[in-house]
């Protein structure tokens, strides 16, 4: 096998606030804060600015699945079958002092629970709806695996906890489904998942299954709003690119294109605004060099996506044509998480309002391009990239 490319960038950072492998990872919406999960239930809060803790708390009695900021809370999302919402926790509030890891970090209050089905290690997706939606019972609506059956998807309001749609894809495939719900379908149990609203406003659910497909659901009832056993609910298409199981999907930020990995050597590419056009020509296999891919992210200006391995290594592809950029190296086991600094965003902390006049152009832009990586090894790792605006990705 070809040998990666060797000019590879070092991390210009590493955070160590784990002893447990690394789950999820998160980057707050103004940049300013990252969010660590661990196999051991540990949720930990890193500054960006001072890269010092401002909160490290037990969230979960078992493995992390999933970590967000929404607005000033938490989600969090535990294979103990918990999904918790927390109050934010940002530096301005905080009193540090000359060690980066206290022992009085401050914890974030737990504000709502939902009891979940995580047997199928799906994390979560949200939708925060728009402004026009919003009423005081739904700010937003999430995405999870049915709790009964591991093949179907519910989603739920927030912060209510109403599920208003119930067992997606039981319509379709009642007659195959396993008792158990650990994928007597066609499919298999649901491995990923993203949850966005057409154009048109009607809500879709991107999932990814153990079979190795991906299917779009789409609600085409317009006349209630919530539904039952899946009714409404219609499949608009199934692709099946992967030779195993999907291990990780994202989606970019204008729900135009999708990206999935599995075990095998294959990176999925889902055109999503294509209709009209066929699924042959929609959803393209794309050959890579290497196995074992557990996890994927995608800039937010949807043009460079990440793709971390079993073998620690994180490689770089264009997500126009997946051509490969370059290889990350650092992590002495599987590279489980990963998420990019955000592009573009408006600071909505007032606690740090001020604090933003600190900053240079300069800073802010070096501090968007930032990836943030972690593995099976414990470690965090910060790495500065390039733009790549040139050459055109």
């Amino acid at each position: 096998m070809p040998q990666d490319r060797p000019s590879a960038p070092s991390p210009s950072h590493r955070i160590r606030s784990h002893s447990s492998p690394i789950n999820a990872i998160s980057i707050s919406g103004d940049n300013e804060r990252i969010y660590t999960a661990d196999a051991s239930g540990l949720v930990t809060v890193t500054s960006t600015r001072t890269l010092r803790s401002l909160a490290s708390w037990k969230a979960h009695t078992d493995g992390l699945l999933g970590v967000r900021e929404w607005e000033d809370k938490i989600i969090t999302h535990g294979r103990d079958n918990q999904l918790r919402v927390w109050r934010c926790v940002h530096e301005a509030r905080m009193a540090l002092g000359d060690s980066a890891a206290l022992p009085g970090l401050q914890t974030p209050s737990l504000l709502y629970s939902m009891d979940v089905n995580a047997l199928n290690y799906c994390r979560f997706s949200l939708f925060p709806l728009p402004p026009s939606q919003r009423t005081q019972e739904r700010a937003a609506l999430i995405a999870l695996p049915n709790l009964v059956e591991s093949s179907l998807a519910d989603i739920w309001a927030l912060p209510s906890r109403q599920r208003l749609h119930a067992a997606i894809g039981k319509s379709a495939w009642t007659s195959l489904l396993g008792a158990d719900g650990r994928g007597g379908g066609k499919a298999g149990i649901i491995m990923a998942m993203h949850l966005f609203q057409a154009d048109a406003g009607n809500l879709r659910i991107l999932l990814s299954y153990e079979d190795g497909s991906v299917t779009m659901w789409r609600y085409a009832r317009t006349e209630k709003e919530t539904s039952v056993e899946g009714i409404g609910w219609q499949s608009v298409w199934t692709s099946k690119l992967h030779l195993e199981s999907v291990m990780a999907m994202a989606v970019t930020p204008d729900n135009a294109v999708a990206l999935t990995v599995s075990a095998d050597h294959i990176i999925g590419r889902y055109n999503l605004l294509a209709p009209g056009t066929s699924i042959e020509t929609a959803c393209v296999a794309h050959k890579t060099k290497s196995i074992g891919h557990t996890t994927i992210a995608i800039r937010d200006d949807g043009k460079v996506c990440a793709v971390g391995g079993w073998d620690g290594k994180i490689r770089l592809y264009s997500v126009k044509t997946l051509k490969f950029l370059g290889t990350l190296v650092l992590h002495k086991g599987a590279c489980q998480a990963l998420d990019f600094a955000h592009c573009t965003f408006s600071d909505t902390s007032p606690d740090d309002s001020n604090d933003e006049e600190d900053m240079t152009e300069e800073e802010k832009a070096q501090r968007a391009r930032w990836l943030v990586s972690g593995g099976r090894d414990n470690r965090v790792a910060m790495w500065p990239l390039m733009s790549f605006a040139k050459p055109n990705v």
